[in-house]
């Protein structure tokens, strides 16, 4: 729209309606930024391509409809703001509702818009009516702005609603049920906007699958990812003597950085270093300021035992398994998942999830075990060795399957209970938070790497642990209850492959194997002990008094230290020869 026909206040008046929405910004709006302090609101490269964006989809469709993910201090939240107090101050009978995730948020988005109306230009501003901590009225246009915060899940669901704005969606409580509750007081017609922002939060959550859903075009609306260098700011100049690692080179071979982005980039890395540690530099910058939607995603979720980073590094390894096949199952039903896991060594990679209909009953349940301890795996071409299963949802499922024979490969594990090894006793408060010790301890060991499913269901569950500090100083989970409340889901995938570590062999060259098969023998455990004690050159010789034969377990052990050798040396040999490629 040309401003060569504007001769008056009116003719002004109207171009600022519908004229570019960057320049009703910036003569009608103002902010409070951090050094200038109230400044006038000028859009950034970020807020003016989302504009141009959104622009598009209702030029096309007639409404609006996005899911945008986005990263640290983008202003998208403030442009929205404008957004939708330029539509409610100059159109008759529409009414905003904005939704953030916490109350601070909810009280900061307010002061914003009340700052934009409190300095709108003379003409620009319409009469209020209500004026209150939640909610702007303006009577002469029978129109309005109201806002709210995450947590009833009753919250704008009695309103009509024209457009909607949902701040940091990945963060609410009851995602899933507050957006249909509020989506069905949205109409389906021209002239409407629902817009759900946020920076991402871990995987499998309500904002990761919606977006999931979007991109795969599953949904009528539109992914965005706002990345960090389409921002002119981010960028410093570099020194004269500034030279490109190898990661740079691939980012700017990706991503067409500029070496002034990327001088920028490596003084922020500086800045979120922990005690010089450049690798937790790299971390937090991708959480922070990430480069594609899928790196936001995977390394964000807050602090937790097994992070994402560990996941992701596990996702890419394709390794070689090795001694007995271990299955973890967390029998969880009446809501939750019944899950399963297999380990090979270091090779966890096969799950199975049932829903609550698939295991209604105690036959059902019995029968997916009875199925997997009876099935051949493809991938290690071995049946289970072991299954260990949750005791406390799981009890019946063992008293079953031993009654059904298999009392040598079940094992009922009680999370409450010490831990199995008596070295693990200070360190680890229960079995629980043993077994997930043992599981980070695989995953970040450097010799046996490992592998894990790749999948963002199976690390979603996975980093769905967080902790906290007993009174002994000791890193303890928190309780699975209290996690899915948290998190809206239960990690039933994470205990399951926990479980794979609840039983093994005490021996110090062969790690993480399940317990060997006990040999039958003396009933009476004095008389047990009473054989164990006749001479001190047998004892020394038993290794565990459980292990079945000795002759028959060391050559058992000995032809897997064998092959796990074999197979560390290709391995090393591989790596050798991508050195020289």
């Amino acid at each position: 729209m040309s401003t060569a026909h504007i001769k008056n206040r009116n003719d002004l008046r109207k171009y600022l309606i519908k004229g570019p929405f960057a320049h009703y910004t910036a003569a009608c709006l103002i902010i409070r930024t951090k050094e200038k302090g109230l400044q006038p609101f000028l859009l950034n490269d970020n807020q003016r391509n989302l504009n141009e964006i959104l622009d598009e989809q209702k030029n096309r469709t007639g409404r609006v409809r996005a899911i945008v993910l986005k990263g640290r201090q983008e202003g998208v939240s403030t442009y929205i703001q404008a957004r939708f107090l330029r539509h409610t101050t100059t159109k008759q009978g529409k009414h905003a509702f904005i939704l953030t995730h916490e109350k601070e948020a909810t009280e900061n988005l307010f002061g914003i818009t009340e700052r934009f109306y409190d300095n709108l230009p003379y003409g620009m501003a319409p009469r209020t009516g209500v004026a209150n901590a939640k909610e702007l009225s303006f009577v002469a246009l029978d129109s309005g702005y109201s806002i709210g915060t995450a947590g009833n899940k009753a919250v704008g669901r009695s309103q009509t609603i024209h457009y909607f704005h949902g701040s940091e969606v990945g963060f609410w409580p009851n995602a899933e049920e507050h957006t249909k509750g509020i989506l069905q007081a949205v109409p389906d017609a021209n002239d409407t906007e629902i817009i759900l922002e946020s920076t991402a939060n871990g995987v499998n959550n309500y904002f990761h699958r919606l977006w999931k859903a979007a991109e795969a075009r599953e949904i009528d609306f539109l992914a965005v990812f706002l990345p960090w260098y389409w921002m002119n700011e981010y960028q410093k100049t570099p020194p004269d003597d500034f030279q490109l690692t190898s990661e740079e080179h691939e980012l700017v071979e990706y991503y067409d950085l500029t070496p002034a982005q990327l001088c920028w980039r490596r003084k922020k890395i500086a800045e979120f270093n922990a005690a010089e540690d450049i690798e937790s530099g790299i971390i937090a910058f991708r959480q922070e300021y990430p480069m594609n939607a899928q790196e936001a995603f995977q390394f964000s979720g807050g602090d937790t035992l097994i992070t994402a980073e560990m996941c992701m590094a596990a996702r890419k390894r394709n390794v070689e398994g090795w001694g007995y096949l271990y299955v973890g199952v967390d029998p969880s039903y009446g809501g939750d998942r019944f899950a399963a896991v297999w380990r090979h060594g270091p090779k966890m990679y096969r799950y199975e999830v049932y829903t609550a209909g698939e295991v209604a009953t105690l036959e059902q349940r019995v029968q997916i075990c009875e199925k997997i301890l009876n099935t051949r795996d493809s991938v290690s071409n071995r049946l289970p060795d072991m299954m260990s299963i949750d005791f406390a949802v799981g009890k019946d499922i063992v008293d079953r399957l031993r009654e059904l024979g298999y009392h040598e490969r079940v094992r009922d594990i009680k999370f409450a209970e010490k831990p199995l090894l008596k070295q693990h006793h200070e360190q680890f408060g229960n079995r629980r938070n043993e077994i997930y010790g043992l599981l980070k301890m695989w995953l970040i060991d450097e010799q046996d790497l490992a592998q894990i499913p790749d999948t963002d269901e199976f690390q979603a569950d996975l980093c769905a642990t967080p902790y906290h500090y007993d009174i002994y100083e000791r890193k303890a989970l928190n309780k699975k209850e209290a996690i899915k409340k948290e998190y809206g889901f239960s990690p039933d995938l994470a205990d399951a492959a926990a479980l794979t570590f609840a039983t093994m062999i005490y021996d110090r060259s062969i790690n993480y194997l399940p317990a060997p098969i006990r040999p039958k023998g003396p009933d009476n455990y004095r008389q047990r002990q009473l054989q164990a004690r006749q001479s001190k050159a047998d004892i020394g010789k038993m290794k565990n008094p459980h292990s079945g034969p000795q002759n028959k377990l060391e050559k058992e052990l000995q032809e897997l230290k064998k092959k796990r050798d074999e197979i560390k040396a290709k391995q090393a040999k591989r790596q050798n020869e991508r050195k020289f490629q």
